[in-house]
C-alpha cells in the first residue's frame, strides 16, 4: 500500500515538473517595474527560472518515463512486416548453414537434377506480410524486477531534483541578505560623510574666527575623504550584490530596478541539536536518493537472480507468403519457455555485482549520514555564535556612541581635541558597520542550518 502511494505521487510529481518543465521553455519569469522584491519572491523567481534547477527537473521527468518503457514489458507486443523482393529462385536443397540473418532459405531440391540447374539469373516475385502477437507471462522477476528498479531510479532522480532546489534556495537567501548587507553599509557611510561634512563645516568656521588651528580642518578633510573612499567601496560591493542577485534569480539583464522589502534581523535559537539532527535525517533528499538507489541496487539483484530460472511468454502470429497472388496463409500460436542453461557463470557474476553495488550504497548512506551529523552541528554552533556575535556587536555599538557623543560635546567646548572626535567618529562608523556584518552573518548561519536540516525544502516546495 506505501509503495502504491509513493508510485502515484512519483507520477504526480512528474506530470507537475513536466508542466514546469514546459512552461519554463517559454519566457523567463521577472520583475515588475517598481517592485518591492522580497526573500520570498527571489526564491520563487529562482526556482522558476535557474536552469539548474529546470535540468535537474527534466531529469527526473526522464527517469518517471524510464517507468513507463519498463512497464511496457508487461503488456502484449504486437509486431507486423510487409516484403515485396524480385529474386532468383535457385533450388538450395537439404544444406545446411546457420543464417547470418540477411541469407533467404530457398526451399526445393537439387538431387539429380542437371549440375547448372542452380545458376539461373531470372527473377521473380516473391510477397510476404505478417503480423505476430507476444504476451509476457512469468519470468521469475527479471520485468518486475526492472521496474522497480526504474521505479526507485525516478525516486533518486526526484530526490535529486530538490537537493538542487534546496542549494538555490540557499544561494538565493545568501545573495539576498549579502545585498540587505551591501545596502545598509551604504546607509552608514552615507551617514558618516553627513557627519564629517558638518565637522568639517564647523572646524572651517572656527579657524575662520581664530577660535582652532587648521590642522583640526585639513584632518576633518582627511575624515570626509576617507568616508567617501569607504561609501564608494561599499556602493561597489552593492552593486556586485545586486548582480549576483539577479544571476542566482536568472532574470532578465535588463530587468527594471527594485527595492529590497526587508530588513537583516534576528532571533534567539530555538530548538535543541538532536531536534535538528532528527529533522536532516528525516528531510535531507540527499539522503532519501541514496536510500532509493539503494533500492533501485536490491532490484538489480533479483533480475540477476532471475537468469538462474526459465522465462515463459505466449506468441501467437499470421503470415501471408507466396510468389504470387493469392499468397500462402499460415497461422501459429504458442507457448516459448527459454531457460539459459550456461552463459559462462555470467550470471554468478551479474548477482554479486549488484550485491556489492547494493552494499556500496549502504556504506555511502552511512557516511552520509555522518557528514550530516557534521553539519548539522557546524551549522548550530555557528548560529549561535552568530547570536551571540550581534550582542556583542550591539554592546559596542552603544559604547562607541556614548564615546562620539561624549567627544563631540568635549570638542565643542573646547576640552578635546580634532583627533579625539574623528577616532571616536572612526571607531562608531567601524562598529556600525561591524553590527551589520553580524547580522549579515547571523542571516547566513540560519540559512545554511535551514539547508543542511532541509527545512529550506518546504519554501523550494511552495515556490
Amino acid at each position: 500500500m506505501r509503495k502504491s502511494i509513493i508510485r502515484y505521487a512519483v507520477a504526480f510529481a512528474g506530470c507537475l515538473l513536466a508542466i514546469a518543465t514546459a512552461q519554463s521553455a517559454g519566457a523567463l519569469e521577472t520583475l515588475q517595474p517598481g517592485e518591492r522584491l522580497t526573500l520570498e519572491r527571489a526564491i520563487e523567481l529562482t526556482i522558476r527560472n535557474h536552469p539548474r534547477g529546470l535540468e535537474m527537473k527534466s531529469a527526473a521527468v526522464a527517469a518517471g518515463e524510464r517507468v513507463g518503457e519498463a512497464r511496457a514489458a508487461l503488456m502484449p507486443q504486437m509486431y507486423s512486416v510487409g516484403e515485396y523482393l524480385r529474386s532468383t529462385d535457385n533450388a538450395i536443397g537439404n544444406t545446411t548453414y546457420l543464417n547470418p540473418g540477411f541469407i533467404p532459405r530457398i526451399t526445393g531440391t537439387v538431387h539429380g537434377a542437371p549440375a547448372n540447374v542452380g545458376q539461373s539469373f531470372s527473377t521473380g516475385d516473391n510477397f510476404l506480410t505478417g503480423v505476430a502477437v507476444e504476451q509476457y507471462l512469468f519470468d521469475f522477476g527479471r520485468v518486475r524486477g526492472r521496474i522497480e528498479q526504474r521505479d526507485e531510479e525516478a525516486h533518486a532522480a526526484l530526490f535529486q531534483s530538490q537537493a538542487t532546489e534546496l542549494d538555490l534556495v540557499f544561494e538565493a537567501s545568501q545573495r539576498y541578505f549579502a545585498l540587505l548587507a551591501a545596502a545598509q553599509k551604504v546607509k552608514v557611510y552615507r551617514k558618516a560623510i553627513d557627519q564629517r561634512s558638518e565637522q568639517l563645516h564647523a572646524a572651517q568656521v572656527k579657524a575662520s574666527a581664530n577660535l582652532t588651528s587648521q590642522i583640526d580642518v585639513l584632518t576633518a578633510q582627511a575624515a570626509l575623504t576617507r568616508a567617501q573612499t569607504d561609501l564608494l567601496e561599499a556602493s561597489d560591493q552593492q552593486a556586485i550584490a545586486r548582480v549576483a542577485l539577479n544571476n542566482i534569480m536568472a532574470i532578465d539583464r535588463n530587468a527594471p530596478d527594485y527595492a529590497l522589502a526587508d530588513v537583516l534581523t534576528y532571533k534567539p535559537v530555538s530548538g535543541s541539536l538532536d531536534s535538528f539532527f532528527a529533522s536532516a535525517i528525516a528531510e535531507r533528499p540527499e539522503l532519501r536518493a541514496l536510500e532509493a538507489e539503494a533500492r533501485a541496487a536490491g532490484a538489480q539483484v533479483k533480475q540477476a537472480r532471475s537468469d538462474y530460472f526459465p522465462s515463459v511468454g505466449a506468441t501467437a502470429g499470421y503470415s501471408a507468403m507466396g510468389t504470387g497472388l493469392p499468397a500462402a496463409n499460415n497461422f501459429n500460436a504458442g507457448i516459448v519457455v527459454t531457460w539459459p542453461i550456461f552463459n559462462g557463470f555470467a550470471t554468478e557474476h551479474q548477482v554479486e555485482e549488484a550485491k556489492a553495488l547494493q552494499k556500496a550504497i549502504g556504506y555511502s548512506i552511512e557516511d552520509f549520514e555522518q557528514r550530516v551529523w557534521l553539519d548539522v552541528k557546524s551549522g548550530y554552533l555557528e548560529l549561535e555564535t552568530s547570536v551571540d556575535r550581534i550582542h556583542q556587536a550591539e554592546a559596542t555599538l552603544a559604547a562607541s556612541s556614548g564615546q562620539l557623543e561624549l567627544a563631540d560635546k568635549r570638542y565643542n567646548a573646547g576640552l578635546g581635541n580634532i583627533i579625539e572626535l574623528t577616532d571616536a567618529e572612526r571607531f562608531y562608523i567601524e562598529d556600525d558597520a561591524a553590527y551589520v556584518d553580524a547580522l549579515y552573518g547571523y542571516s547566513v548561519a540560519k540559512a545554511t542550518l535551514d539547508r543542511v536540516t532541509g527545512a529550506a525544502i518546504h519554501a523550494a516546495a511552495d515556490k
